[in-house]
């Protein structure tokens, strides 16, 4: 598989992919993702920031994350916990895998990659958020080492989310 950053080219498979998130969290009640978030203008943000990136299998990409080392500023503030370290870490947000690929490891294919970038940049921590109901993603954010560490509340709206760190 190829890991790579995304480009203009990419919106259109990376938005497939987002709407079919979109629709499997609805249809298991999450709460997340929904009412035109993350639409084609944040998707083409990221792109423009060099912070989305997409996984190709065979030529086809099948999976999209965005990574950033810049400081999450709904993060600043954590309730009910603490992070594990105050030194600089990377920020994982919108991972959204092909349906078909889905319990095939992709998703953590990417985050060994991310890793790999963490490492070449001398960066020791990730950290991660979710929605509370999202328990298909609070077992993928288990399965691959992080800690739960509190909840952080977003600076776009306000809503809490289960916020996670993992050491590298």
């Amino acid at each position: 598989m190829i890991f790579r950053n995304a480009d203009e080219r990419d919106i259109k498979r990376i938005m497939e992919m987002i709407c079919q998130a979109q629709e499997d969290l609805k249809s298991q009640g999450v709460d997340q993702w929904q009412a035109g978030y993350p639409n084609e203008e944040i998707v083409q943000e990221d792109i423009r920031r060099r912070e989305n990136f997409v996984m190709e299998q065979n030529g086809e990409i099948v999976a999209t994350v965005v990574f950033s080392f810049e400081k999450e500023p709904s993060y600043e503030n954590i309730y009910d916990g603490k992070w594990q370290s105050e030194d600089p870490y990377a920020v994982i947000h919108r991972i959204a895998v092909d349906r078909s690929k889905k319990k095939n490891g992709v998703a953590t294919e990417m985050l060994e990659e991310i890793i790999k970038k963490c490492h070449e940049n001398k960066i020791l921590s990730i950290r991660i958020d979710t929605h509370r109901d999202n328990h298909i993603m609070q077992s993928w954010i288990a399965k691959n080492h992080f800690s739960y560490c509190g909840v952080i509340y977003l600076k776009s709206d306000g809503t809490a989310r289960n916020a996670y760190e993992r050491r590298l």
